[in-house]
């Protein structure tokens, strides 16, 4: 089984560029102010984008925005896929995806086993891709936590969707093995210390990816 990588919460070009050549798929950047990984100039954002090749999608992660963040943000031409992090319903997924023009990936916070069943029942038919995460922590992500992931195994979903939540180097092909997931998202599994991100754990997470 081919499986791929999202790396999220890139803000430097050191770390993007590990990313991009150890072979992520998906490359995340912080829209969210209180989060340590928070990209907060436009120019910045412009910047890291360009680095970017065309066979990896670049992902701007946002919780609860409005229309006027959504716009400054995709201005920057550095977004391609939209990451809704926060308690955006299904009819504000579909109406960002509509005035956006631009593909959308809901986050499903999961506590317990019908979080999952609830999540893709609400937002399967309105967003592109669907993640599910850890809903313990104090930000919407990027909390080192893991949930049950065997809520997972066996289920089927109607859309792509990411396994997200405290996966690590050590830990990501045992979290692969028991959800059948087929795409992983990191943040804080390849930092040194909370929200600088490692150039060698960016590495050896998406060698064990590639290795499965």
């Amino acid at each position: 089984m081919t499986v791929e990588a999202k790396i999220c919460g890139l803000s430097t070009p050191e770390t993007l560029d590990a990313a991009v050549a150890a072979g992520a798929r998906f490359v995340g950047f912080n829209t969210y102010p209180p989060s340590p990984r928070y990209v907060a100039s436009n120019d910045v954002l412009k910047a890291l984008g360009a680095r970017v090749p065309k066979s990896v999608t670049r992902v701007g992660l946002f919780v609860d925005p409005d229309d006027a963040l959504l716009e400054e943000r995709l201005v920057t031409g550095a977004i391609d896929l939209v990451q809704l992090h926060g308690t955006e319903t299904p009819e504000r997924v579909a109406a960002i995806k509509a005035r956006t023009g631009k593909p959308v990936m809901k986050v499903i916070n999961v506590d317990t086993a019908s979080d999952v069943e609830c999540g893709i029942a609400a937002y399967s038919t309105v967003a592109d891709w669907l993640m599910f995460d850890a809903a313990v922590g104090t930000l919407p992500g990027g909390n080192a936590k893991v949930f049950d992931w065997t809520f997972l195994s066996g289920r089927k979903v109607s859309r792509p969707w990411l396994l997200a939540g405290g996966l690590t180097p050590d830990n990501v092909a045992e979290a692969v093995r028991v959800t059948g997931a087929h795409t992983v998202d990191v943040s804080s599994g390849v930092e040194s210390s909370r929200g600088v991100k490692s150039v060698e754990l960016i590495r050896a997470f998406l060698d064990r990816v590639k290795a499965l």
